[in-house]
């Protein structure tokens, strides 16, 4: 088995699909955009959209410049490592993790959902919902082992389809509105509700996470200091106009004013029921098809990004060295890739068999959503300090101006996400949230603070990507030649006080 990842398989492009595969687009317009709808958001739901994806375009520029820097398969861990210190980024790592595990937890419980339609309508079959989720699974665990660029062609095709169905039901519902014509009410506010509008944006901002997943696959990246950071342009871009159009192509086909009362009743569906009515059936089924290959491509991406990172902490021995080898065939994580899949497996079975009610997977999925948030914050923060600390060639954009507005609007989201998490969760308990997620990074800190103690070399290469450090022992304190020999040391003779005197060779004579 080998330790490093292949390089040169994937380009910018590929990474964009990986990135863009985690953020689960068609999930999204099936169901946090309804959702949206139902709180009487009307027109601002496709603005809310464009607002976050300007925040998302701030954020960009320090993140590029970070991955550019730190090209590794650690990603957030590596960058948080550098600008906010070594235990923030264990810290930072651990969360990522239990984020991300909790979202593809949350993806598998829709699994079910996305299917039933399916195999009741094909083979007349009405499947448990963790039927589904175990054929999911099987597929994910095998995805995680093949090669890079594989893997990566196979997300790419199951996100065009993704693409391809949501702008073709965009394009019906626009050229059939209701009433027969396109009204401003469908995009221009009457009034603004700050409640509303604050929880849209809110909502809006979780909905893309994945944009931060780029960085992951700067060591498999043609270019690993550039193809990461225009990914990251790339997925931002794509993703604010596909949301915000087919988001309010819905508002459109519905009526602006019908919109709320639709989605109020028909939830999930309304994407399909509104298409229904205007295309063929094989259309609608197709639809409800790439849903479910929408949900298998997210699910697979997040496995991807949660090998790399457990891949890169076992490098650097933060974690058992095992996480670290990669496959000599593949070039692979196999191990980290194995030992998710049997985690995953773990906490699937304890759901099935602790009869779980599904609406939990949604609740997983808000709440990894919040953890990655703070580590966007958290990233941002690393890029404002670490680019100004130690500058190298970028300019005052990049390093100053875009991670401080990025950070200021990204803490506002943050802000408005965890007031109004009683609502986005439907549970008077949300306080458990901000308590969960700063206990698993104060266990990060503990562990980052451990590693200093008892294997400072270990702790001395956290965020280095597996770089060799070099530990110099600190150079002898020049003596007065005046104060005669050191008693503790008669008859030695005294050390060159000159840098390097350990070395001869390096000494100029």
């Amino acid at each position: 088995m080998g330790t490093t990842l292949a390089p040169g398989r994937l380009g910018a492009a590929a990474v964009t699909f990986f990135a863009l595969a985690a953020t689960a687009p068609i999930v999204v317009l099936t169901t946090v955009v309804p959702a949206a709808y139902a709180t009487g958001g009307g027109p601002l739901v496709p603005l809310s959209f464009l607002a976050i994806g300007i925040v998302g375009l701030l954020f960009a520029p320090g993140y590029a410049a970070l991955a550019r820097r730190a090209p590794f398969a650690g990603a957030m861990y590596a960058y948080i490592a550098r600008g906010l210190g070594r235990p923030a980024g264990v810290g930072a790592a651990w969360l990522a993790l239990a984020c991300y595990q909790a979202i593809q937890l949350g993806l598998y419980s829709l699994v079910g959902a996305a299917a039933a339609p399916l195999l009741s309508s094909w083979f007349q079959v009405d499947a448990e919902w963790w039927t589904v989720a175990a054929g999911c699974w099987l597929l994910v665990a095998l995805g995680g082992i093949i090669r890079a660029e594989v893997s990566g062609g196979l997300i790419a095709l199951l996100v065009l389809g993704e693409a391809a169905v949501a702008v073709g039901f965009a394009a019906a519902n626009v050229l059939d509105p209701a009433g027969g014509v396109v009204t401003a009410d469908s995009i221009v506010p009457a009034g603004v509700d700050r409640p509303a509008l604050g929880l849209l944006l809110a909502v809006g901002l979780l909905a893309f996470v994945g944009l931060e997943t780029p960085g992951a696959y700067a060591e498999e990246a043609i270019r690993p200091r550039r193809d990461p950071g225009l990914a990251g342009y790339a997925t931002v871009a794509a993703l604010a106009v596909l949301l915000a159009g087919v988001s309010w192509s819905l508002s459109t086909a519905a009526g602006a004013d019908r919109i709320t009362e639709l989605a109020r009743g028909r939830g999930f569906e309304l994407f399909f029921d509104l298409a229904t009515a205007r295309l063929a059936p094989w259309a609608v089924t197709l639809g409800r098809l790439i849903l479910l290959t929408g949900l298998v491509a997210a699910i697979l991406a997040l496995h991807h990004v949660m090998a790399r990172y457990l891949f890169a902490l076992g490098r650097e021995r933060v974690l058992p060295a095992a996480f670290g080898r990669t496959s000599r065939r593949t070039a692979a994580p196999r191990s980290a890739s194995l030992t998710l899949s049997a985690v995953t497996a773990g906490l699937l079975a304890a759901a099935v068999l602790t009869r779980t009610p599904l609406l939990t997977g949604r609740r997983l999925m808000i709440v990894g959503g919040l953890g990655i948030l703070v580590l966007l914050v958290a990233t941002s923060v690393a890029a404002l300090l670490h680019l100004n600390r130690v500058p190298n060639g970028e300019g005052v954009w990049t390093r100053f101006v875009a991670p401080s507005f990025a950070t200021v609007a990204l803490g506002l989201l943050g802000h408005l996400a965890f007031r109004d998490l009683g609502v986005l969760l439907g549970t008077v308990t949300s306080w458990i949230v901000p308590v969960a997620i700063g206990g698993v990074v104060a266990l990060g800190v503990l562990h980052a603070m451990a590693l200093r103690a008892a294997r400072p070399v270990v702790y001395a290469g956290i965020g280095q990507g597996g770089v060799p450090v070099v530990v110099t022992p600190p150079l002898p304190r020049p003596r007065d030649p005046l104060a005669g020999p050191d008693p503790g040391r008669s008859g030695a003779k005294e050390p060159p006080n000159e840098p390097g005197a350990h070395r001869p060779e390096r000494v100029k004579r």
